[in-house]
This record gives C-alpha cells, sequence and structure tokens, in this order.
C-alpha cells in the first residue's frame, strides 16, 4: 500500500499506559502493510488469515493475540489505507465499525 494514514493514530495509541505491549505488533502491521499491493480483499485474507472483512472497504485485525482490534478501511485502486480505529474488545464493542 501506497500510504497509511495516520501512524499516528497507532502512535498514540501504542504510547498510552498499559497499551505499551501493541507497540512492536502495531509497528509490524505497519510495515506488512506498507509493503503490500492488494488488489482485493481476497489478497488481503491470503496474507491476513484471521482478518475480518466487514463491508466498504473496511477490514478488523486482531493486534496482540486479539488484545486489541484494529479497523481499516482501504482503498485497493489507490493503495491507501486509513486507519479508523484502534482499541480494546471492550472498546470495539462500543462503535459500529462499518461507519466509524
Amino acid at each position: 500500500m501506497k500510504n497509511i494514514i495516520a501512524l499516528k493514530t497507532l502512535k498514540t495509541h501504542w504510547e498510552q499506559v498499559g497499551r505499551e505491549d501493541s507497540c512492536e505488533p502495531l509497528k509490524a502491521w505497519y510495515h506488512e502493510v506498507k509493503n503490500a499491493t492488494w488488489k482485493n480483499p481476497n489478497e488481503l485474507k491470503d496474507f491476513y488469515r484471521n482478518a475480518s472483512i466487514i463491508g466498504d472497504n473496511r477490514v478488523v485485525f486482531n493486534i496482540c493475540g486479539n488484545k486489541y482490534r484494529l479497523v481499516v478501511r482501504i482503498n485497493y485502486e489507490a493503495q491507501w489505507v486509513f486507519v479508523r480505529f484502534i482499541g480494546t474488545h471492550s472498546e470495539y464493542d462500543k462503535i459500529d465499525a462499518t461507519r466509524i
């Protein structure tokens, strides 16, 4: 993917007290996705089998052994990834991931 917007959102998350454990997994995710060239959700699922495609080009990734949820929106044609949400499961349960 050419661009991942916004790395700052990920950094803000891992800098929070008690969430430092997400730093390395989120950095690894960022670098893997930055080097990806997925053309569609099926290609993404080939790489991230546990990712959930939830519609409107949104994908939910499990981070830190499923401790955190990362929601992104992907423009496959432009090769852009937009970070929409990162948080715990209980925080994720309070949002509508298809609209965030």
